[in-house]
């Protein structure tokens, strides 16, 4: 399975009246980010753009390398990110497990 259906699988384990919810977001995949490469993902708004999560391939190929840790890793991320988007902090996701 490609990285990006593992990221594509996550989104959709979103419940659809959450899902529903996400307007003016793009959700990218990039090989890592280059300010910060051990970075798995990130949340950014920008006034008068679309809302981005990037989620980085490279970092979580890297830090799991067996497919059924991989594919869980992916989703924490990407829940992790949405979160961001719904403005739940570092603090709170730390304490729901999503680190």
């Amino acid at each position: 399975m490609t990285f990006e259906r593992h990221v594509e699988r996550a989104l959709a384990t979103l419940p659809p009246d959450l899902a529903r919810t996400l307007e003016n977001l793009a959700i990218l995949v990039e090989d890592e980010n280059p300010e910060e490469p051990d970075l798995f993902g990130l949340f950014e708004e920008q006034e008068y753009l679309p809302a981005t999560i990037t989620i980085y391939r490279l970092p979580l190929v890297e830090s799991f390398p067996d497919p059924e840790e991989l594919e869980r890793e992916i989703r924490i991320t990407v829940l992790h990110e949405v979160a961001h988007y719904f403005g739940i902090d570092e603090d709170r996701l730390t304490e729901l497990g999503y680190e």
